[in-house]
């Protein structure tokens, strides 16, 4: 049943991707990534609230299969690591090394930050303190 949900969660996530995606470039234009790092930025929100907040410590508990729907399956499938190394690729290839670094610079910082956001989001809800 786990492997069912990973893959609802996937196919959701997926979706949402697509979607996003789209949507971004329709508002920016083609010429940067700039959905795809919204959303591994938002994929890494989600990631680090829900983990932190589904936890052994966290305020809610939840079946281990809702933690693997939303962590494995929603945000495997909304998350778009391999996007990114192509569109980094491509950057690169076509010899626009600036916007290259920019991705992976903006991708790691920016995502890392919202994992941080995330956690501390959910430790507030938590009621609980990092020690």
């Amino acid at each position: 049943m786990t492997y069912l949900w990973v893959g609802i969660g996937s196919a959701m996530g997926g979706i949402a991707r697509y979607w996003m995606s789209l949507a971004v470039a329709a508002l920016t234009g083609p010429s940067f990534p700039w959905g795809t790092i919204l959303i591994n930025i938002l994929g890494s929100f989600i990631i680090g609230f829900f983990g932190t907040l589904t936890g052994i410590d966290g305020k809610l508990s939840v079946p281990n299969d809702a933690r693997v729907f939303v962590m494995t399956g929603i945000c495997g499938g909304f998350t778009t690591f391999s996007a990114f190394s192509l569109q980094t690729f491509d950057l690169a290839h076509d010899g626009k090394w600036l916007n290259a670094a920019a991705n992976v610079t903006l991708s790691l910082v920016l995502c890392l930050v919202a994992v941080t956001l995330g956690y501390l989001a959910a430790m507030a809800m938590n009621g609980t303190r990092e020690g």
